[in-house]
């Protein structure tokens, strides 16, 4: 047969027109083709799959690293080092069959001092530099890892250094802005519904001022880094956080799918975030991933994938099993570490090189529970009682990096352990539940470290009826008291104590106790000093301000059904909220530190409140005692700003007052007016007599009743 020479449309117009055809009359769909001829014409699908790119396979040297500094070893000692290669790059990626290669010098036999490592794919080689570029081996070998590819780029560098192009500054966005407002308020978010808004305290015009509003800012929740710089957000496909001036633009992504939960590391250096994964076969277990970022550049540093099981040993349960957040941070702001529990071991690692501390973890035979001290690299571990009580429980105190013991205390009789960190780090309370000789019920009492004296000495404290139930405790911020929330009737005792008494330092003592209070929470004020004893869920929101140096209440108040209480970081207002726990009454209150309340904001469908941190102070401690000791001095410029202020708002209520008693009187001119026109008609239809009392022409008097509120108390000691 012989071949069909493909036509275009335009020779295929140009033949209608000689043979007197017109194509506009002709019904293309009802021309049938004879079987195996196509007349030059290309159909739809050989189109499409003529246009589809052939598959690509992997070609070139993308999957391909080169590991340097590597150990020079003799023959004798080549497997060794070609396994411990293989261990480490295994837990990265396939290595390909074949695909490890030392280079071994043909004269001496020795290796060279570096290796080749074929991946199955260029994902696994970038991930495999990305995580050992830097692995320590050993002091004298440190890995420095390459990927094949850049090898010719390096090859290319010209021999004459030419000064790279310098770009013009371009000013990114400032990212502690808020902390120069000349008021000095603060902060709030708020996630209510679909919207996303964020306002300055304004306690002075007593309302919140809008800063920032984003409808479907967030798929699930919202979430302030630790020192107030960023906003984050979580979203199917990741996490992102957001900071600027006033518009708070996106500073980072962090793809993550399915991301459940993020948390930050104390300094703001990083950023973790979990997801989970149901399996198909309900007989598997759920699939954890857990990535590391840099908050700063978005790089991951480290992932960590297992199933539920890898990640629950000791925990307390939670997130499908899981206490979050599972990683722990330690070294203070620098997050020198970050630590998980596993089984009979605790897994530290640096994040210098995100490798475990020593290349190993810390054994502990049955640990279920640890905790970083707030300001040091300290660890705190509780091990149970083993062997029906013929090995006792203990807490103990670590030193990482060296794994040293700092002190050690045997507990006998235990039930359950929980350990509480004062934020200086100063102090540790161990509340310790120990069985009755009958093991028939348990009794309460408190362990109390000294961490930062000589020897770290321990102190028993027991209270005045140890059968009593904890119901809460709560060390002071920064200061050396503490509070407990003790009883078992439905209106429980509240305990204050003090690590200090007059100049006795080594001796704990007892300021006061609070009878028969609605109380099963305590919160106190970032700055120490004051408290608020909250009643929540079955109190209904009943609400305590007290002044623990004074030792008395300041006032008290209700927020019906209360589920969240949170200090402004200053310590200067509480906010009070109901969230969609519950269905009705959503929205939150803010409240003064002595128990005002300053106004009331309803919310419907309210999932959130939080308030923006703030960092630490720059000043010294020295400046502040100064400050705080000519307070008098300082505060008289805030107090002239506060009374120009109170007197706006006195000339708002009388200009509120006034205009409403002008709506009256007008309203009421009115109707007398239409009262006056109708009175003929009323007459005719009353045949002349008089209605409404018009007869007796009754007066009444209006009189103006002054009353007095009283709007503040100022105090003020003289010298």
């Amino acid at each position: 047969m012989a071949a069909t020479a493909a036509l275009s449309m335009s020779e295929i117009e140009n033949k209608a027109a000689l043979l007197g055809i017109d194509l506009s009359t002709i019904d293309y769909d009802s021309i049938v083709l004879p079987p195996g001829q196509d007349f030059g014409i290309t159909s739809d699908d050989e189109d499409i799959l003529h246009e589809e790119e052939a598959p690509e396979f992997e070609t070139g040297y993308g999957n391909v690293i080169v590991v340097d500094n590597l150990p020079v070893v003799s023959p004798e000692k080549f497997a060794k080092l070609e396994g411990v290669i293989r261990k480490i790059y295994s837990q990265t990626g396939v290595i390909k069959e074949g695909g490890l290669w030392m280079p071994v010098n043909p004269d001496t036999k020795m290796t060279l001092g570096y290796c080749f490592i074929e991946f199955n794919t260029a994902q696994e080689a970038k991930e495999a530099k990305e995580k050992t570029d830097g692995y320590k081996l050993d002091k004298s070998h440190i890995f420095v890892v390459d990927m094949f590819d850049d090898i010719e780029r390096y090859m290319n560098v010209p021999d004459e250094w030419t000064p790279a192009e310098i770009k013009p500054y371009e000013a990114g966005d400032h990212l502690q802005h808020w902390l120069t407002d000349e008021k000095a308020r603060d902060q709030f978010v708020i996630h209510a519904g679909n919207v996303t808004e964020i306002f300055w305290n304004d306690a002075r015009q007593l309302r919140p001022d809008p800063v920032y509003q984003r409808q479907y800012w967030t798929d699930s929740f919202v979430q302030w880094s630790p020192l107030g710089t960023y906003l984050a957000t979580v979203h199917r496909q990741g996490a992102a956080v957001w900071g600027g001036k006033s518009t708070f633009n996106r500073i980072h992504r962090f793809p993550h799918n399915q991301v459940k939960h993020i948390d930050f590391s104390p300094g703001e250096r990083f950023l973790v975030t979990y997801s989970s994964q149901e399996p198909s076969n309900p007989r598997d277990t759920h699939r954890v991933v857990l990535n590391i970022f840099d908050l700063r550049t978005g790089k991951l540093m480290r992932d960590f994938k297992g199933s539920v099981d890898d990640f629950t040993t000791g925990g307390t349960g939670g997130l499908s099993g899981i206490s979050w957040p599972i990683f722990k941070w330690g070294g203070g702001k620098e997050d020198k570490y970050f630590a998980r529990i596993g089984k009979n071991a605790i897994y530290v690692y640096e994040t210098e090189t995100f490798i475990l501390v020593d290349k190993k973890s810390y054994k502990v035979d049955n640990v279920v529970d640890f905790s970083w001290s707030p300001t040091d690299s300290i660890l705190a571990l509780f091990v149970p009682e083993l062997g029906g009580g013929n090995q006792p429980a203990r807490v103990s105190l670590v030193q990482m990096p060296g794994k040293v013991e700092l002190r050690q205390k045997n507990l006998f009789s235990v039930s359950d352990c929980k350990m509480y960190w004062q934020s200086n780090g100063e102090y540790l309370a161990v509340k310790v539940d120990r069985y009755t000789k009958t093991k028939k019920s348990t009794y309460t009492g408190f362990e109390l470290f000294r961490i930062k004296e000589r020897d770290i000495p321990i102190e028993v404290l027991e209270l005045d009826n140890k059968n009593d139930k904890i119901i809460a405790f709560a060390w002071e911020p920064k200061g050396h008291r503490f509070a407990v929330i003790h009883g078992d009737g439905p209106r429980p005792d509240v305990s204050f104590y003090s690590m200090k008494t007059g100049g006795i330092t080594a001796r704990v003592s007892k300021l006061t106790t609070l009878k028969a209070k609605q109380a099963n929470a305590l919160y106190w004020s970032p700055a120490g000093r004051f408290i608020v004893l909250a009643g929540l869920k079955g109190f209904n929101g009943q609400l305590e301000f007290y002044n623990v140096d004074d030792l008395e209440t300041m006032a008290t108040g209700e927020h019906f059904m209360c589920t969240d209480i949170d200090w402004d970081p200053t310590g200067r207002y509480v906010a009070t909220a109901v969230t969609s726990v519950h269905e009705m009454e959503n929205g939150f209150h803010i409240w003064s530190f002595n128990g005002k309340l300053l106004y009331r904001i309803p919310k419907d469908h309210f999932y959130q409140f939080q308030w923006r941190p703030r960092p630490p102070s720059l000043l010294s401690p020295e400046k502040e005692e100064e400050i705080s000791r000519n307070l008098r001095k300082y505060s008289k410029k805030y107090e002239a700003e506060d009374q120009d202020v109170s007197l706006a708002l006195s000339e708002q209520d009388r200009k509120k007052r006034r205009a409403l008693q002008e709506e009256w009187e007008t309203w009421t001119a009115r109707w007398k007016q239409y009262h006056e026109e109708e009175r003929e008609l009323r007459l005719q239809l009353r045949d002349g007599e008089p209605s409404d009392d018009e007869g007796s022409q009754e007066q009444y008097e209006a009189k103006e009743v002054e009353a007095e509120e009283v709007l503040d108390v100022h105090e003020e000691i003289v010298d």
